[in-house]
């Protein structure tokens, strides 16, 4: 199994962003698919998390700019960021607890993270 991020990139404060994961490979039940950020020298932080029921979980400090949402059918989660500010720069990584195919525990699996930059 693997996660693919994808939708990373430049952008002037104010700004919008849409992050999407694809997952690839057999799965037997998606649970929790979420996405956290790093930047360098700081530990990686939750910024939103989504339940496979579609309950949702947001970082402080972006409560009412961002929006996770996830596609169960197709094992996605996208993340879209809007009023973004110059504090949001960072390598953003997917990341989702799962099942895969052959197994019965859940494993967490990341995807290779995408680089945002908001410049002021």
């Amino acid at each position: 199994v693997q996660l693919q991020a994808s939708g990373g990139g430049l952008v002037q404060a104010g700004g919008s962003l849409r992050l999407s994961c694809a997952t690839s490979g057999r799965i037997t039940r998606m649970g929790d698919m979420a996405w956290y950020r790093q930047t360098p020298g700081e530990q990686r932080d939750l910024v939103a998390r989504i339940s496979e029921s579609g309950s949702t979980e947001y970082g402080d400090s972006v409560k009412g700019r961002f929006t996770i949402s996830r596609n169960n059918a197709e094992n996605t989660v996208s993340l879209q960021m809007d009023s973004l500010e110059p504090e949001d720069t960072a390598v953003y990584y997917c990341n989702a607890q799962l099942i895969p195919f052959g197994f019965a525990n859940v494993f967490g699996y990341w995807g290779q993270g995408t680089q945002v930059t908001v410049s002021s």
